[in-house]
């Protein structure tokens, strides 16, 4: 793992933003010639805390005159690690079925063109981050799809702000894992510390990667193809991305990969309407941790894992058309 010894500021404690410079990240045409044209030209949001970055689909048609409520505004949330272009081929999928939406997909702090600020990762500066984007595309409000932890994040978002979130999809969510279920070691590698955060950092990155990240051989012959390698991309943030690797530790100590059970409950009363998509084999949520928190309307993809989001697109994709249209019917 390359050396990245920033460790960002907890929630906790007093820091003044702006002490020190965000952590700018790599141009836009480092990252194309990587991988593609397979996104629009990036948009760059100035906010108080550094510039992130965002992609636009425009509609391409108007939406049918029979259509009482048309999906005509989306907001896609990606997970921890792999950025905005993860969430491309099910923006690509839904977009196909739905021409008249604009489509827009986010790159969270430290992550793919968004640069990492030198302030705590908690869940409150990723809603920041959301509207200034609303603010920006100048949307009262929008049908949100989040995966992993950007289904943690839209969840949290849509308990704090219902009024802006039309509908939302979960797929795969985090934010529902119970750090009391950590073992002793793995709760002080997220307390952290002096003498700690080379471990903890090794031990962040396990935990997402299931062990070591391991790059696909022919990723490059892949990507040519058009595919979206998401190992490949997380290798790449994590060498060229200055601030990457303190931007992931910071989320998974502080931005909501676990413990939000409260928000969930919060959002699933407060009338938004909601549906969850979980691949079968997922063992980070199941239907049953959603249940528990008052979402009912799940869908379960078969033999697949946390990934179902890129490696079942046009499963996800099929669930989520039923899930709007009815929505455009009612």
């Amino acid at each position: 793992m390359p050396d990245n010894s920033t460790v960002l500021p907890r929630p906790w404690t007093r820091t003044e933003y702006g002490s020190e410079s965000p952590i700018q990240a790599p141009s836009e045409a480092a990252f194309v010639k990587q991988f593609g044209n397979v996104l629009p030209e990036a948009q760059f949001m100035p906010t108080m805390y550094g510039k992130a970055a965002y992609y636009s689909l425009s509609p391409s048609s108007s939406a049918p005159a029979n259509i009482k409520k048309p999906i005509s505004r989306v907001v896609f949330v990606h997970g921890v690690q792999t950025p905005a272009i993860g969430m491309q081929p099910l923006a690509s999928a839904l977009k196909s079925r739905f021409p008249y939406a604009h489509c827009v997909l986010v790159d969270l702090w430290g992550h793919g063109l968004s640069a990492t600020p030198i302030i705590a990762h908690d869940a409150d500066r990723f809603h920041q981050l959301i509207d200034g984007l609303m603010l920006t595309l100048r949307w009262d409000d929008a049908h949100f799809i989040g995966y992993s932890f950007g289904g943690s994040t839209v969840a949290s978002y849509a308990a704090l702000e219902p009024g802006s979130v039309a509908s939302m999809v979960l797929v795969a969510p985090a934010g529902l894992l119970r750090s009391s279920e950590l073992s002793e070691v793995e709760r002080g590698y997220m307390r952290g510390g002096e003498g700690l955060e080379d471990r903890s950092r090794e031990w962040v990155f396990e935990f997402l990667e299931g062990g070591q990240l391991v790059v696909p051989s022919d990723w490059k012959e892949r990507v040519e193809r058009g595919e979206i390698v998401a190992e490949a991309v997380r290798d790449w943030q994590m060498k060229n991305h200055k601030g990457h690797a303190a931007s992931v530790v910071g989320i998974v100590r502080d931005g909501g990969v676990f413990d939000k059970h409260a928000e969930f409950a919060t959002a699933s009363k407060a009338g938004v309407k909601n549906f969850c998509v979980l691949g079968e084999l997922d063992d980070l949520c199941s239907v049953q941790r959603l249940k528990e928190v008052g979402m009912e309307n799940v869908a379960v993809v078969p033999q697949v894992g946390h990934g179902v989001v890129r490696e079942r697109v046009l499963e996800v994709a099929g669930h989520i058309e039923e899930f709007w249209k009815k929505i455009e019917k009612a």
